[in-house]
């Protein structure tokens, strides 16, 4: 039976913190301390604090930091300033209290960031931007929750950018196992100064983090939203991997005389065939193979036996013995395929490893970087 039960049926328990000695003035509790059922009206202030007051008693858990801070302070004062009721009293405000909620039918967020909340994921990123930037919302609630949901690379430049005592307390404030990785993502330098820095966070006051909060989130909230998801070395990758491999090399070698740095970035973003043996663990290739049509499959070991011979040993080594043998029967009777046909089997098989990756089902070793 919850609170509101057991205030509607009269039956009052002494959890709720107040003494039962409260309730009968033969024991020395003043009626000036009391706030009596007749007949003097209680304010909406009054009912507001008796209610938040029952329902924290009964264990209830309230988000009272979402209120603002003005409203806060007046709850506090009505709580300090408020004695004693009796049930007759209590029973009425929680009648009216839950009379009240019955004939909502449905609650709006308020204020134009409520709306945007609400709106997430059905609006366009840039509209929300844009909403926020003309109408100069501040957010609501705690800042730093929504700070916490931004992009990590987002909050990387910030902690690049912004002074050490800030970020510092940036950084604690998120989440351990993210502050964790993008401190280890910061340069040496930078990193070390930042660290020092939350060392001497144990004395800012509140409301200075709050502000700072505040401060970062509107700052953050304010900025251009991106056109793409992901960045030009990944989309370039992505592309080239779907591409055929006379295309691939062309536009890499083209890459290569114009921006060296970026060619480089974009090879190791690059996945195909010929990369199998070096970047699948050889457990992984039944994964990837029972769904692939074995056919498809006899097609791209045909085409790589020309030029790709590592691969085709090493997927086929992977395999069971039995299926191997069953598969280099088959490549014997089909003979040679044709080059397009071998092309679209061997990207089949690599987008089938793409989709597994993004799937989290299997993990691509990690190119090592090059002296």
């Amino acid at each position: 039976m919850t609170a509101l039960d057991i205030a509607k049926t009269d039956i009052m328990s002494p959890d709720i913190g107040m003494s039962h000695n409260c309730f009968e003035p033969s024991k020395g509790v003043s009626d000036a301390v009391r706030i009596p059922s007749s007949p003097i009206p209680l304010s909406r202030k009054q009912k507001a604090a008796i209610i938040v007051r029952l329902l924290l008693a009964e264990g209830a858990v309230l988000s009272l930091q979402d209120l603002p801070e003005a409203l806060q302070t007046e709850l506090i004062h009505q709580i300090s300033v408020m004695r004693y009721i009796d049930r007759a009293t209590l029973k009425a405000v929680v009648d009216e209290f839950v009379s009240e909620i019955e004939d909502i039918g449905l609650a709006f967020p308020n204020g134009i960031e409520g709306a945007l909340t609400v709106l997430d994921g059905a609006i366009s990123p840039a509209t929300a931007a844009r909403v926020r930037k003309l109408a100069g919302v501040n957010l609501c609630g705690d800042p730093w929750e929504t700070i916490a949901k931004l992009d990590p690379e987002l909050l990387l430049s910030t902690l690049e950018e912004e002074s050490v005592e800030i970020s510092a307390v940036l950084l604690s404030k998120l989440k351990v196992s993210v502050a964790a990785d993008l401190l280890g993502r910061l340069p040496g330098p930078r990193a070390r100064k930042v660290a020092y820095a939350v060392s001497q966070t144990g004395s800012i006051a509140p409301d200075v983090v709050e502000k700072i909060g505040r401060s970062l989130a509107d700052q953050l909230g304010t900025r251009p939203p991106k056109a793409f998801d992901d960045g030009p070395v990944e989309r370039v990758g992505a592309i080239l991997n779907a591409s055929p491999a006379i295309t691939r090399d062309d536009v890499l070698d083209g890459l290569d005389q114009d921006d060296t740095a970026f060619a480089s970035a974009v090879r190791k973003a690059i996945f195909t065939f010929a990369d199998i043996p070096g970047r699948i663990e050889p457990t992984d290739v039944p994964k990837i193979t029972k769904d692939i049509d074995q056919a498809l499959l006899v097609t791209a070991l045909i085409a790589g036996t020309e030029a790709l011979e590592p691969v085709v040993d090493f997927i086929l080594g992977a395999m069971s013995k039995r299926l191997a043998e069953q598969i280099r029967e088959e490549m014997s009777e089909r003979g040679k395929v044709k080059a397009k046909d071998g092309e679209a089997a061997m990207a089949a098989i690599v987008a089938q490893i793409r989709e597994l990756e993004a799937l989290g089902e299997i993990s691509l070793i990690e190119v090592e970087e090059e002296d």
